[in-house]
């Protein structure tokens, strides 16, 4: 990982998360311990891209760290419900329990509900500026049924068809569990700017794609200690995943391909972007 970029990266987590600790501090109850478990730690990478496109087109750093903080509160409280015994049933996430195991499901429940009401609630604050009610109802789209939601409603709706998704389907799926709100952060700070987000969401479509990609190579060679979760999961329930269509090799050439077209699409933004370059190329390079 490029020097630069890592410190970056690590910069803006630890920004992100002082916030949110900040938000929590005088909760005194357990779902807010919850809350404040299930965004530590992490790759920080929603919050990171808000921030670097906000950078790209001038908007103050203090406002921008609103929604970087509130995308990470409402990633986290994907991963909270997706943990849960009637979704994924998964007893690791970032390498420590997770929020039901370590409390219990309605904690869990409550605090991925409390979680995301913070995010949009930061992402709405008078600070973040006049375009924040766009940004709002650009989170709503990306966070629902027709974003994140609509891709995790695919993905428990594949575990019971009759037959495995097709590479179309599963790359659809894909664009809304994991690339809508990777998308959203990347084209957030343009929208803060009231700028063309376009070329943003270009870098961000491929992007998304790459990550997910670069995940299932990860679930089939990863070292689950790093990984901080339980892998090869989506194999042992015979689900479709990249690697599983295209082959280990075909798959890692694709996110290579769509690590180019992601860097190719920032062109606009000249050497300003060399950043995001980097994002891009640690997202298939990266071990966790």
């Amino acid at each position: 990982m490029a020097e630069g970029f890592a410190a970056a990266l690590a910069e803006a987590g630890r920004e992100t998360q002082s916030l949110l600790r900040d938000r929590l501090a005088g909760h005194d109850l357990p779902v807010a311990r919850a809350m404040e478990h299930a965004v530590a730690g992490g790759k920080g990478l929603r919050g990171f891209l808000v921030l670097e496109g906000a950078r790209l087109h001038g908007v103050d750093r203090a406002a921008a760290l609103l929604p970087a903080a509130g995308i990470e509160a409402l990633h986290a409280y994907s991963l909270v419900h997706d943990d849960l015994p009637a979704m994924d049933d998964d007893d690791l996430r970032r390498g420590r329990p997770t929020v039901h195991v370590a409390w219990d499901e309605a904690t869990a429940i409550l605090a991925g509900d409390a979680l995301q009401s913070l995010g949009f609630e930061l992402c709405a604050d008078p600070a973040v500026g006049p375009h924040r009610a766009d940004l709002c109802l650009a989170l709503a789209r990306a966070s629902g049924i027709a974003g994140m939601v609509g891709g995790q409603a695919r993905d428990i709706m594949a575990e019971s068809a009759d037959l495995p998704l097709d590479l179309d389907q599963i790359t659809e799926l894909q664009q809304g569990k994991t690339g809508a709100l990777i998308r959203w952060s990347a084209e957030a700070g343009a929208v803060m700017a009231g700028a063309d987000a376009r070329p943003l969401g270009r870098y961000a479509a491929a992007l998304g794609l790459a990550f997910q990609i670069a995940d299932d190579i990860l679930d089939v060679e990863g070292d689950a200690e790093k990984m901080g979760k339980a892998l090869r999961k989506d194999d042992a329930a015979g689900k479709a995943t990249f690697v599983s269509l295209l082959g280990l090799e075909a798959a890692k050439l694709r996110a290579a391909e769509l690590v180019e077209a992601a860097c190719d699409a920032l062109s606009p933004y000249g050497a300003q972007a060399e950043t995001l370059h980097e994002t891009a190329r640690f997202v298939i390079a990266r071990d966790n």
